[in-house]
């Protein structure tokens, strides 16, 4: 239950923080660059793991819950739990960002003629979950599906990566305790900045489909879809835990061996 919990508030307040910035951009016309997006993301990360870390692990996004199993820092049996956690976290932080910018986006859709469920409701639904390409960016023509995957795939890798190289022992040069979730969250701001032009950079299953379920069920329908082939599920569910999973085998067979301290000369192990 101490598991259920801290997901579950934990990943509700980084969606929160990060999905109410991006409708705040779109709705108000503020936040207008990725730099300053990207900033409030990494907040909400940072904020959302000192909340909870000492409730539950702090995973708050089901990549790093598969690659913590994969790299055998945490027993499959937890998975469920966790992953159940996040999604119902993200669910209710989707429900609350339309509670709070319902009449807000009513008022945008009429004053820019859009009617919701139609493709060009996408230039809302974007609030809730990405798309690819970025709507928001109109110097990118096009954005394939293999890119896409690749691109939040990568991303998630780094990420993942990252959380390993920051919170691991055999690390001697990682941070203080104290100090860890900001840097976690100042990586994730750090990958936003050159992954959101291409995809809005999901990096994070639980963060995209929860809102995205709300926006499909509150109207949007298909347009809370990227693309009639299921882009939303190999792009912003599937990528990311392969990119999160090959990180954590390439830091647990890689970087923790060549991490760990040497022998003393002439001294065998």
């Amino acid at each position: 239950m101490k598991d259920f919990i801290g997901e579950l508030m934990g990943t509700f307040i980084l969606t929160l923080f990060g999905c109410c910035c991006v409708a705040v951009s779109i709705l108000f016309g503020e936040y207008n660059s990725i730099f300053q997006i990207g900033l409030v993301w990494g907040l909400g990360v940072t904020l959302a793991i000192f909340l909870t870390r000492n409730i539950c692990c702090a995973h708050l996004n089901p990549a790093v819950s598969v690659a913590m199993v994969v790299a055998g820092r945490m027993p499959a049996r937890r998975l469920p739990v966790y992953l159940t956690a996040q999604l119902a976290g993200a669910v209710l932080s989707g429900l609350v960002l339309y509670g709070l910018f319902s009449a807000s986006i009513a008022h945008y859709e009429s004053v820019h003629e859009i009617i919701r469920g139609t493709a060009a409701s996408v230039d809302t639904a974007r609030m809730f979950g990405e798309f690819y390409p970025n709507p928001g960016d109109a110097g990118i023509s096009t954005v394939s599906l293999p890119l896409a995957m690749c691109a939040e795939g990568f991303g998630t890798f780094l990420l993942v990566l990252f959380i390993f190289a920051l919170t691991e022992d055999c690390n001697v040069g990682r941070p203080s305790s104290d100090l860890q979730p900001m840097f976690i969250g100042l990586t994730v701001s750090s990958i936003i900045f050159f992954i959101a032009p291409l995809t809005q950079a999901g990096l994070n299953p639980a963060r995209d489909l929860g809102p995205r379920l709300v926006a499909y069920f509150a109207g949007w329908g298909q347009a809370a879809l990227p693309d009639a082939v299921g882009g939303w599920f190999w792009v912003y569910v599937l990528a990311p835990v392969i990119g999160g999973c090959i990180a954590a085998l390439f830091f647990k067979y890689v970087l923790e061996p060549v991490n760990r301290p040497s022998a003393p000369h002439g001294r065998r192990e």
